[in-house]
């Protein structure tokens, strides 16, 4: 419980710790960065790393002159597609093993239910995946798992971290240092939160659906 106080604590005032960081740290706050958001889409085990808040936050301070917009740009957009490089070849070749086990959550027929959903939506999957928390972490590493081509995923791999990387760093460059958004900080983040996991919220109802209509007795 109190790791999980800690968690949220630092999410809702990232704006102050990363100046804690920036302060202590100096140019060493890029690696840092860097860091954050290639474990962040690199390791299935740390989906909880901030990613969007962070990309934002780090734009924001970018525009107050602590930090190189240009410079974040160039690492950070690097740090997510090599994340999901790795995360996919960590699939690729360690997922198809963890389905052997005939368990609950590990069976056969849901590698093989991927690789027939990434062969339908691959592409879209890898993209819009990018801006919803957790999904962001995994869709990597269930592209390798179901053997997506790499070639093929590599290309929305680079699209999907444009697009993210550029939206919420930029995003932070050019509103994060307006006067209501910077008295609201948490606010903003919470925003940002909620608004990512809405297309999972979204999904996660439809399946439902989808499922309880299949159930339904002839």
């Amino acid at each position: 419980m109190e790791l999980l106080r800690t968690v949220f604590d630092f999410f809702l005032h990232l704006d102050v710790y990363l100046n804690e960081i920036i302060q202590a740290y100096g140019i060493w706050t890029y690696a840092l960065l860097f860091l954050v958001i290639f474990m962040e889409t690199g390791f299935v085990v740390t989906p909880f790393l901030p990613g969007d808040s962070l990309l934002f936050a780090a734009g924001a301070f970018a525009a107050a002159g602590s930090l190189n917009i240009w410079v974040l740009f160039i690492l950070l957009f690097s740090a997510a597609v090599l994340g999901d490089t790795v995360n996919y070849w960590i699939g690729h070749y360690v997922g198809p093993k963890a389905f052997t086990a005939d368990s609950r959550f590990l069976k056969r027929e849901y590698m093989d239910r991927t690789q027939r959903f990434y062969d339908k939506h691959g592409g879209k999957t890898i993209v819009l995946a990018r801006f919803v928390p957790i999904v962001r972490t995994f869709a990597p590493f269930v592209a390798g798992v179901g053997q997506m081509h790499y070639g093929r995923f590599f290309s929305f791999n680079v699209l999907g971290g444009f697009l993210w990387t550029s939206i919420f760093l930029f995003g932070g460059y050019f509103f994060g240092n307006i006067p209501i958004i910077q008295e609201n900080f948490e606010f903003v983040i919470v925003v940002i939160i909620l608004i990512s996991v809405v297309p999972m919220g979204i999904e996660y109802i439809r399946g439902r659906r989808r499922h309880e209509i299949t159930e339904e007795p002839i």
